[in-house]
Order: C-alpha cells, then structure tokens, then sequence
C-alpha cells in the first residue's frame, strides 16, 4: 500500500501516459484493400501514370491519414501491350490477388476483356485513359470512365465543320476498338450539320509506311480536303510524315486531330511537329492553377528520380485524370466501409477454365455505390460520376503551328464556340455559337491564312462522269450523236452550250467526261437521275447534264443547281379569227355569275329605295303592281341615269348614291371589254378554260417522258383522254387533226419547251393561263456535292450576262420574234372576283339602312306594340304592317304634301258655285276631305280666308275648317 501522496500521483500519470500510447496505437491500426493497377510499363505514358497514382496516393494520406482507416495497396500488372497480357493481369488480380478495383487497363482494346470479368466479379474497373464509346458503362455497370467519352469531342469537332462551311469530311482512324468506337457517333454528329462523309479511312495498326502511302494517295484522288484524324501517336506520327511527304500539307487540306493525339503533341519530336504546322486539334481542358502546377513541379521531380532515362516529361490532361481517378477510388473505399471484404468462392469443379473459378466479391455492390456517389473538387476540376461517366469538361480547340500548338478558342456543351472560357463567368444568355469568328485567326496547312474550301478537283484523279440522255426529240436542247470515225459520243445542244459556259467560269479546273444513258426503256429521265444518287448499288455517273426538271421526289435522292430556264407549266392552244359576228356577242364582256350578280342587285337596290320612299313619297305610293313597277323602274334606270322620281329619304338617297357609282364603274367596265372584243382582238384562243376541256373530254397532249402526265391526271384529266408527243412536229400534226379525229385540242409542257415550239409555229398558236409552278431545269449532283454551289453561282453568271442571250438566240433563233409565253391568254370577260369589294360596299350599306329604317319604325311604332286593343301577337303584327304600308303623315315631306293638296281642293271649292254648297274640311288619317251638305250657308268664309286658314292649321298639326260667317 503507498500511502505516500506524491508516489500516488506518479503512479496516476504512469497509467495515464501508459492509455494514451495504447489508444493512439490502437488509432494508428489501418486496414488495407488490395487495388490492381495494369498499365502498359514499357511505355513512357504508363510509366507517367503510374508515378501520378502513386503521388495521388502520397498526397492524400498526408493530409487524410489521421482520419482515414483504409490504406490502398497497389499491386501494379504489366500489360506489354497486348490484350491478352492485359486479360492475363486482370484475370491474376481478380482471382488470384482478390483486388476490389482496378485502375486502368490504358487502352479501349485492353479494357473491354478486363471490363467483362470485373461485371463478372463485381470489381469496379476504373479507367482514366479508354475513351471509346463503346465501353459504355450502360452496358458494363461496374466500369466507371474516368476521361471524357470520345462521343463528347466529336461534337465539337461537327461545330468546326460547320463553322468553316465544309460539307464532306472524311475520318481517317485506326483500325481496332478505339479507332471504329468513335466513327458512328462521328458520322451522327457531321451529319446534324449537314456534311456528308463520303469514305472512311481505315488503317491497321500494323500498317507499313507503303500501306499509309497507298491510303493517302487514294485520298488524294479524292474531292474532299477535310480529314479527321483518330488514332495513337505512333501510327499517327507517321501518317502525318508521310502526307506531307507527297503533298497532302500544302494549302487547301484541311486535318483535324482528336485528343488521342492531341493531348500527346508534347511528346512528339521536333519532325513530326514540323509535319503537322496548320492542323487543328481538340482536347480537353485543364486550367492551369496554383495547383496543378505545384503538382508538375512535384511530378518532375518525382518522375525523375524514379526514371533518370527519360527526360522532358510532360504533364496532359489523363496525367491529371489518374490523379484525381485515385483520390476518387481511396475516398470511396473509405466511405464503402471494411466490411465483406472478402470473396464468395463459387462451386466449380477444380477443372474448371480459370474464368468460370473467379470468385464474387462481397465488397463490390458498396464500393459501387460509393463511386457513384463520389464529388469533389480535383485538379481537372469538378470531378463526379454521371451514369459512370465523367462529367464533361470543356475542349480546347488547337492550331499546331511553330514548335507545338497554341489554342485559338474553345467550345463548350452549352456555348459552342468560343474565345474565351472567362467571358462566360458573368454571362446570363447561353447562345450557343457555330462562327469561326469566334475563333483566333488560324494557320492552315501551307502557311496559308485563307480558309480552305474543302474540296477542289483532283488534278491526280480521275476525271468526273457526266451523264446526258440519248433521245429523238428536242433536239435543240440537247442531241448526242456518235463521231463516225472515232465512234466517240458528239454532244450538243442549248444544256451543253449552259454547262460548259458555266464550268467556264469556275475558278479551278473541271476535268469531265460526256457519257451517253438511252433513255428508250423507260421514257423518263428518273433513271438517269437515280444514277447519281450516292446510296444505290453503283453510282455511275457524277453529274448529270440534261434538260431534267429540278422536282420534289427527286431531290430526296440528288442535289440540284439553281435552275437555268424559266419556270413553269402552261397550256398551248390553236388561235382562231374571231370576228365576234355572233348576235350574243354583248353578253361576253360580263361573266354568267357577274350577269346575275348585277341582275340580283338591281333588284335588291330598288327593293331597298321602295322600303326607305314608299311611306313617305308618293311617287313610290300606288297599287301593289304600281309600286313594284316603279321600284324596279327607279332601280334599273340609274344604269343609264334616266330615273325621273323624286327621292326624299336621307337613307335612301345615301343608297342611291353609292349604287350610282357602282353602276357608274360597271358600265365604263363592260363598255371598255365590249369594244375591246369588237375592235381590238381578232385572234383568240380556241381554249381558255382548263375546266371546259375537263367537262367536254377533249383529248389533250402531253410531252413523252415528262412530269405533266401525272399533273394533268390530278388536274382531273381522263387518262385516256391523254395522247403523248416526242417531237415538234408530232405535236404540230396533232393540233391540226384536232381532238374529234385522233389529236389534241390543248396541250400542256413546260415553258422551255413551248418557246421552242412557238419559234417554229409562231401564228398558229398561244399559250393560255393558268401557269402551274415548277422549278425550271437544273444540273444534278449528289446529294451534299461541294460542286452545286460553285456550278449554281456559275450558271447566275451565264444567266445575268449576254452569254444566255447568245446561246437562246443560236438553239431557238426566231423565238426571240415571238410572244413571251408568259404573256399568254386568258378569259376576256370579267368576273365577280372584279367587282366583290364594290358589290359588299353597297349590300353593306344597303342592309345597314334598312336596319336604321326598321329601328325608327319600331320606336315609333311602339304604341301601337304595347296597345291593350289587341289582344293576339296576330292582331299586333296586322296592325304594324297596315301602319308599315300606309303613308306617313308625321314626315316632313307628307306635310309639305298635305298643304299643296289642301289648297288645291279651298281652289276647286270657290270656283265651283259656292253658294250652293258648305265645304268643311277635315284632315283625316287616310288623308281624303269630306263635303258636308248640312252646314248653315249664311256662316261660310270667303276662299281667301278659308284658304289662309288651311295652310296655318296644317302647318301647325291642327285640323282645318272652313265655316260660314
């Protein structure tokens, strides 16, 4: 027992410091997990890599070290290269070694076998370098790709294309997994913005120099200029070598390198460099901050140490991605937990391949999870997983120019192209670009600082194919005949003399060849054009030159030029000298339907003035029949302004004079068509109607082989009212027999051709409306050809000058001497369609009058509405329609009416013995004064007296006498 107080309180701090050192020693007690590595240790990149794994490793545990329980264990496998080396490390790992997680293989090749046997024990594989899309971790859910997908750059490489306005691009790969992985969604993206990829270029890996030589020159005789270039640094070192070697570096090609390359220029010596001054890259970026370049310098120094043969390594973006690739992977074992971490062997017999004795780890479904969920701020910036993808980052877009490269803008999913990723910091407009301006000016191949075309004509090449049709007719547009002493094909004709003045203008050279396509079989030139298109079995021809109209169904399958003719369809008929000696020659100038319009109106007009005048004038006043004479005669007699009564309504008079002047504009109209038809035109179409030919079945005509049979059989024409015509002359002889004896009675064809015909049979015939809209003929191409624009802005050229004039004036001579078709024929009458505006002016008004007409009415007619004298709706609508047709004896023109009345009969009274007899006389609501016998004679007034009397009285609404004095 110590009982001596100090000893005691040693003892106490003996226990004390003796717990602390148990518990920090148990704190210290780490658990570790065993991580595969397989890279490709041959190589300087694998080595890079390695180093930044272990640097990640290094750097995490220094500042997590006391927090963390888990330490990584590395167990690196060397690949050599070679996929089977890298499934023999997987496989060794796996069963043998029992990782939870690989980090790598390096390449897409390597990867895929190494992905399927980590689904098939659950070990997440993890790869920062194996961008091929097809690795997907869709299909393969325990791979996690810690680089950015090829499918991700393609895009920005399609905005380049379009940017610059190249419509064909051609991708020059390697042939293996990581190469073809990336061409279908390549192809996708060029083809959403609209550039065609007319061949695929794909070269072994093993390929000898003479092999990359042979596929360069079969480039070279090709009309593109664009190439995309995917594949590793070796081979791609030496494809670029190469191509400058035999010229494919000299201005005009245009190559765009992917990040398989051009994430690796640092590493590439001083030639190859050389070689590659002008091309254009993508790949990913990493901004330079504080610390990533601490983390190079820390990397030289490490990386140096460890590998004193190699020198001026260099850090790139999957350097950086290793790094945060193995932060992620420690986090997530950290946060996965140290449970299960063992494997569940599986009941295979010990025979079994060493495939199927592969064990399942239990810790692999949490370890997942956990790398799913995985976020955090590395040095390539944002790092995360997104369906076990790395979330995109932005592409720095390249031009290697001097000794490497210098960037010249940017594109991002969001902004496309751009300047400068920092403009974006304070933008709230996302607008997504696809302008090279938006890029630094840039050197192309040949030190040249104009933008390539794209394309240009193969001068090593072979020479283009051009297409015309072999036919009897219309000759003048285009005859081929055979060179009788080198049986060579002679071809001529108005196409010809239009394409070769356009090829004239181009400003590069067009070798080409005419080849001849019969026609006979199939009557159309629907054959020839299929010949261009690109996706049949074999394309034969690469132009064609012909007078082939430019159609809908057509262009799904080729391209056209703008057209070189007019426009159109039309309808050619016989003209005939028409001396108008028929007796119903006045009824013409006016259409039937504008003839019963006039009629209709008329008498809708005079019906409206006997509404508005007949209770208030009495000239409108009369029996029924009198006062229908009157309306129609009142109504019809404006037409030559002869109507002699009297209009006193303001409504009425309102109507009349704005169908004064609608009559007014009508007869100048019908007098100007009549003399028109009388003096002015003899000869007159035969036909001006589509429909008449439709509703009589005349037989019409057509050109053989063309478009207008199916036209005119939507038009409604019987086909077997339809007779065809190959030759000027056939169509002539068919409108001379005519329709009744086996001809025509109207024809329809194009412009180009009824110009032509006219020349011939100028005074015999006459184009006749209406025009159907077509688009011309035009040259065909296929589809996406470079060549349309350059033809097409070539044939504006030919068009605009006096070149077309000349050439119309050689194939067509008089036709110039001729009527324009376009101004052709139509009906001389005039129709409603003329007059609509006027006619719904005056029916507008008209019905707006009596509308005014028929309010006042009632108003005044109120009383009579509400009386309680009747007692049936019958009787009240009886005794408004006698009030209706009685006169109005309230309106100011019945009074002024009632005074001369008035006068007249105090006039007839004096003078008619005026003793023997008393007038008295009273207004009475018919309006009719009485004689009354019984009045006293001795109080009778004198006449001017009783005639004074009347007139005060009536004028002040009182009823007048006349008494005796």
């Amino acid at each position: 027992m110590i009982n001596n107080p100090s000893e005691t309180f040693l003892m106490f701090v003996f226990f004390a410091f003796l717990s602390m050192k148990m518990l920090a020693a148990h704190n210290n007690t780490t658990i570790p997990v065993n991580i595969g590595v397989i890279l490709n240790l041959d190589v300087g990149f694998d080595k890079v890599w390695l180093t930044c794994i272990n640097l990640s490793l290094t750097d995490f545990y220094a500042v997590h070290g006391g927090q963390y329980k888990t330490r990584l264990v590395l167990t690196t496998r060397n690949s050599k290269q070679d996929v089977v080396g890298a499934a023999a490390a997987g496989l060794d790992l796996i069963k043998n070694v029992e990782v939870k997680a690989i980090l790598g293989p390096p390449t897409s090749m390597q990867a895929d076998f190494v992905i399927d046997m980590g689904v098939k024990a659950r070990v997440p594989i993890i790869s920062f370098s194996a961008s091929s899309p097809s690795l997907s971790s869709l299909r393969n859910p325990y791979f996690f790709q810690a680089t950015q997908n090829d499918a991700t750059q393609v895009k920005a490489i399609s905005s380049i294309v379009k940017a610059f306005g190249w419509r064909e691009a051609v991708p020059v790969y390697v042939d293996n997994e990581f190469g073809a992985g990336i061409v279908p969604f390549l192809i996708d993206a060029l083809q959403a913005v609209d550039a065609r990829v007319p061949y695929r270029s794909a070269i072994f890996p093993t390929a000898t120099d003479n092999e990359i030589a042979e596929e360069l020159y079969k480039l070279m005789a090709m009309q593109t200029r664009v190439f995309i270039v995917h594949m590793s640094t070796t081979l791609g070192s030496r494809l670029f070598l190469i191509a400058d070697k035999i010229g494919m570096m000299n201005p005009g090609y245009v190559w765009i390198i992917t990040d398989g390359l051009a994430d690796f220029l640092s590493l590439m010596n001083s030639s190859v460099i050389d070689s590659m001054q002008g091309v254009l890259g993508v790949r990913p970026y990493v901004p330079k901050t504080k610390e990533v370049m601490s983390f190079k310098t820390q990397f030289k120094r490490t990386f140096v140490q460890n590998n004193p043969d190699i020198v001026d390594a260099d850090l790139n973006v999957y350097d950086v991605w290793a790094y945060d690739a193995t932060r992620a992977l420690a986090m997530a074992i950290e946060k996965a937990g140290t449970s299960n971490l063992s494997f569940q062997k599986l009941n295979v017999s010990s025979n079994s391949p060493d495939l199927e004795n592969l064990g399942v780890s239990r810790f692999g479904p949490k370890l997942f999870q956990a790398l799913s969920d995985i976020s955090f701020k590395g040095l390539s910036g944002n790092f995360s997983f997104v369906k076990g993808q790395l979330k995109p980052s932005p592409y720095q877009i390249i031009n290697v120019n001097g000794d490497g490269a210098r960037g010249i803008g940017f594109w991002t999913a969001e902004n496309g192209l751009i300047r400068k990723l920092n403009t974006l910091i304070n933008s709230t407009i996302s607008i997504y670009s696809t302008s090279n301006s938006s890029l630094a000016p840039i050197i192309w191949p040949g030190e040249a600082t104009s933008i390539p075309k794209g394309w240009e004509i193969p001068t090593k090449g072979k020479r283009l194919k051009i297409g015309v049709p072999v036919k009897s007719g219309f000759t003048e547009f285009l005859k081929v005949t055979k060179d009788p002493s080198t049986n060579s094909p002679i071809v001529e004709g108005y196409c010809i003399d239009v394409f070769e003045a356009a090829v004239k203008l181009l400003p590069y050279a067009f070798p080409f060849d005419y080849l001849p396509y019969d026609i006979s079989d199939d009557k159309t030139y629907d054959g020839l054009v299929y010949q261009v298109y690109s996706g049949c079995y074999q394309q034969n021809y690469d132009a064609v030159v012909a007078d082939s109209t430019i159609r809908l169904n057509r262009s799904y399958y080729v391209d056209f030029t703008l057209p070189y003719t007019e426009s159109g369809v039309s309808m050619i008929v016989p003209v005939k000298d028409n001396k108008n000696k028929n007796a119903w020659v006045f009824l013409k100038p006016l259409t039937r339907d504008l003839w019963v319009a006039c009629l209709c109106f008329f008498v809708f007009i005079g019906f409206v003035v006997w509404v508005l005048e007949h209770r208030i004038n009495e000239e409108f006043r009369g029996p029924p029949l009198y006062q229908v004479g009157t309306s129609f005669w009142f109504s019809f007699s404006i037409m030559v302004f002869a109507h002699r009564e009297r209009v006193v309504s303001n409504l009425a008079r309102i109507v009349i004079v704005i169908w004064c002047f609608v009559v007014l504009i009508l007869t100048q109209s019908y007098t100007a068509s009549l003399t028109s038809l009388l003096t002015v035109q003899k000869l007159q179409p035969t036909v001006t109607d589509v429909n008449e030919l439709i509703k009589s079945g005349a037989y019409v005509g057509y050109h053989e082989g063309s478009f207008t049979k199916g036209l005119l059989k939507l038009l409604g024409f019987d086909e077997s009212k339809l007779l065809s015509f190959s030759t000027v002359e056939e169509w002539d002889d068919l409108f001379t027999k005519g329709s009744g004896n086996g001809g025509i009675a109207a024809a329809f064809d194009e412009v180009p051709y009824i110009k032509l015909f006219l020349a011939k049979y100028c005074s015999k015939y006459t184009t006749v409306e209406p025009t159907f809209k077509t688009d011309g003929f035009g040259f065909v191409f296929p589809k996406g050809s470079p060549l349309v624009s350059d033809v097409s802005r070539a044939i504006l050229g030919v068009t605009e000058g006096e070149t077309m004039k000349k050439i119309e004036e050689k194939w067509f001579g008089k036709a110039a001497s001729c009527p324009d078709p376009s101004t052709s024929f139509s009906s001389n009458s005039l129709g409603v369609e003329s007059f609509w505006g006027l006619f719904l002016i005056t029916g507008g008004v008209s019905f707006l009058a009596l509308l005014v007409f028929l309010v006042v009415f009632i108003y005044e007619q109120w009383d009579v509405l509400t009386s309680p004298d009747f007692r049936s709706l019958r009787q009240r609508a009886v005794a408004l329609f006698r009030n209706f047709y009685n006169r109005d004896l309230s309106s100011h023109p019945m009074l002024g009416n009632q005074v001369d009345d008035q006068k007249v009969q105090v006039n007839a009274a004096v003078v008619s013995e005026p003793r023997q007899s008393v007038y008295s006389i009273t207004s009475e609501q018919d309006g009719v004064f009485s004689e009354n016998d019984d009045q006293n004679l001795n109080d009778q007034q004198s006449p001017q007296e009783a005639a004074s009397d009347i007139e005060f009285a009536v004028q002040n609404h009182e009823t007048p006498k006349i008494s005796s004095k």
